[in-house]
């Protein structure tokens, strides 16, 4: 089962140019009721099939530029390389791409003009356990001219994750295990995020770090997470939020949330930005992690110096 209206997103932005006072867009417009609630099954193509399953999405093209423009529409494979989603030049094929087809593989839309298309997936039955990925793209070419003697092709797209196997859906979960605040060259101030991904689906890593208790009674952000941290299954990768130079060092306390589609983590720590390079990292408490679950809380006090205060043990308070 689809649920209908969902936003749109793209392997690298929802909109792409097509020329000075435009731009072209795609959107998925549904998701699966499975993924209801799922923020990255609203913009991405993402689902577990079983062998020999088909499953179709519509997608939405969008003309906003002041000119008619033939879009071209096709599959291609992507891949997650070094902990980013990178959709690959040109039309690279994998298995995903021979099971997926459009019912349409260009549009003609007048300015501020808007199409539909639907993407089928067919996963034979012989397929093999894993997930693959893919993009849907949209796009749209300038021939060369006199004035332009170069070919220039703008496209935009939206990724595919899909997981095949037998059974259910694979568990999706992920761990921060530690903190370390730092300032950058230009003067800026950086928290990263060490995070695992301990499920078995590929995470896409968003979220946001409020302070609170600096200097002076100060409080700031929220701050947004930098995005493009993909984790594919047992890979680890710093997630960081990157602020102002003009951020007091602090001492601060911050708290962090990190989520990925329904995972989601906080964690929360004493900390204060050193005058350069890197400061003192810090171990969230794991056992008040494990415990508390999804919407974790951990303080973690930190002295003038940086050094750790030995980790508290906490107990689970007794069921009622």
């Amino acid at each position: 089962m689809l649920c209908p209206g969902a936003a749109g997103a793209s392997a690298g932005g929802s909109r792409a140019a097509a020329d000075p006072r435009g731009t072209i867009g795609i959107r998925l417009l549904e998701a699966p009721v499975s993924h209801r609630g799922d923020p990255r099954a609203l913009a991405y193509i993402i689902d577990h099939l079983n062998p020999g399953t088909t499953i179709q999405r519509k997608v939405e093209i969008s003309n906003t530029s002041g000119r008619p423009q033939h879009v071209s529409l096709y599959p291609a494979a992507a891949d997650v390389v070094g902990n980013r989603f990178s959709a690959l030049p040109g039309r690279p094929r994998n298995e995903l791409v021979d099971w997926t087809s459009l019912d349409r593989d260009a549009v003609d839309l007048p300015p501020g003009g808007r199409a539909a298309a639907q993407v089928t997936i067919r996963v034979p039955p012989a397929a093999s356990r894993g997930e693959r990925f893919g993009v849907v793209w949209a796009e749209v070419a300038a021939e060369p001219d006199e004035s332009h003697p170069l070919r220039v092709v703008n496209r935009v797209g939206i990724r595919v994750y899909l997981d095949v196997g037998p059974g259910g859906e694979p568990p999706s979960d992920f761990r921060i295990e530690g903190l370390t605040p730092a300032r950058i060259p230009d003067g800026s101030v950086r928290l990263a995020a060490l995070t695992r991904n301990t499920g078995e689906r590929t995470l896409d890593m968003n979220g946001a770090l409020s302070l609170v208790e600096g200097p002076g009674g100060l409080q700031a952000g929220p701050f947004p997470a930098d995005l493009g941290v993909t984790l594919l299954p047992g890979s680890v990768a710093p997630v960081t939020v990157t602020m102002d130079r003009r951020m007091p060092d602090g001492p601060w306390k911050g708290r962090l949330t990190l989520m990925s589609g329904r995972v989601k983590k906080m964690v929360t720590a004493t900390f204060t930005f050193p005058a350069t390079g890197e400061g003192p990292s810090v171990e969230p408490d794991e056992d008040y992690l494990r415990l508390v679950g999804l919407v974790a809380g951990v303080f973690v006090p930190v002295t003038a110096l940086g050094l750790m205060v030995r980790r508290r043990r906490r107990a689970a308070a007794p069921a009622s």
